[in-house]
Parts: structure tokens; C-alpha cells; sequence
């Protein structure tokens, strides 16, 4: 099961970085790519703790990273909200998730489509999928305190 998990995770990197670039964004990182998805999502900005919560990662320093590295390609800008960082989606930023879209839809949704897979049971798969990270970050935890 985690050698399958390594292998869609590695295509899933790999896709999303082809996807993009044929999209007309080349050279931007999986992280980045992930991360500019985030702040597009509902087109408001985002705390750059909610960025990190809502993909899961731990180390703030790598978020902040894709985030000057997406400011310095001009697809989102930096802003406060009191204290805080926040992140938004330029126009080109938001452009460039809608083209990612219908590169997705032409490529990878369609042939998806030809599969015919029930769609309950693709509900089911993630769910399992987030079910099992759960459990990840909970082994990860106890192994910190072993």
C-alpha cells in the first residue's frame, strides 16, 4: 500500500507540473502549484497558517518560500490582516488556474471519464485516502514522542 502511495503521489507531482506548464506556467514547483490553487480557492485571501493547515504541512518556511517564489512570477500578492500574512490571487494567478482547469479537463478528466468508475466508489477511495493520512499524522506524532 505505501509503495502505491509513492507512486501516485510521485505521478500526481509530475502531472500537476506537466498540467501547469502546458497551461503556459512552466518552472513552478508542485508545492507551488498547490499552494496557488489554495489562495485561488473562493478567490479571498488566505492566512498563510490557513495555507499550511489546509494542505497539511508542518514546515511554514517551504509555504513561505512558494509564496515569494508565485509574488515574484506576479500570480498572487502579499498582504495583512492585523498581524498577519496574507496571500490573493492576482488576475494573471487567477488565469492561470483556469487555464490549469481546462488543460485537466481535456487531458486527464476525460480519459478518467472513459474508465467509467462509479463515482460513489471514487467518494470512497478519498475519503479512505484522508481517513489514512489521519492515521499518518497520528504514527507521526506518537513517533516524536517514542
Amino acid at each position: 500500500m505505501e509503495f502505491a502511495l509513492t507512486l501516485a503521489n510521485n505521478a500526481f507531482h509530475r502531472w500537476m507540473v506537466r498540467c501547469m506548464a502546458t497551461a503556459g506556467y512552466a518552472d513552478l514547483s508542485p508545492l507551488e502549484i498547490l499552494v496557488l490553487h489554495t489562495v485561488f480557492h473562493r478567490e479571498k485571501p488566505k492566512k498563510l497558517a490557513d495555507i499550511c493547515l489546509v494542505l497539511n504541512i508542518e514546515d511554514t518556511h517551504t509555504v513561505n518560500y512558494a509564496v515569494r517564489k508565485l509574488k515574484t512570477a506576479g500570480l498572487v500578492n502579499e498582504g495583512r490582516q492585523g498581524k498577519e500574512k496574507t496571500v490573493q490571487v492576482t488576475d494573471l494567478g487567477a488565469q492561470a488556474c483556469k487555464d490549469y482547469r481546462e488543460v485537466r479537463e481535456r487531458l486527464l478528466l476525460r480519459s478518467l471519464k472513459a474508465l467509467e468508475l462509479d463515482p460513489k466508489q471514487v467518494s470512497r477511495l478519498a475519503a479512505l485516502m484522508r481517513s489514512l493520512s489521519g492515521q499518518y499524522d497520528q504514527a507521526a506524532r506518537a513517533a516524536t514522542t517514542y
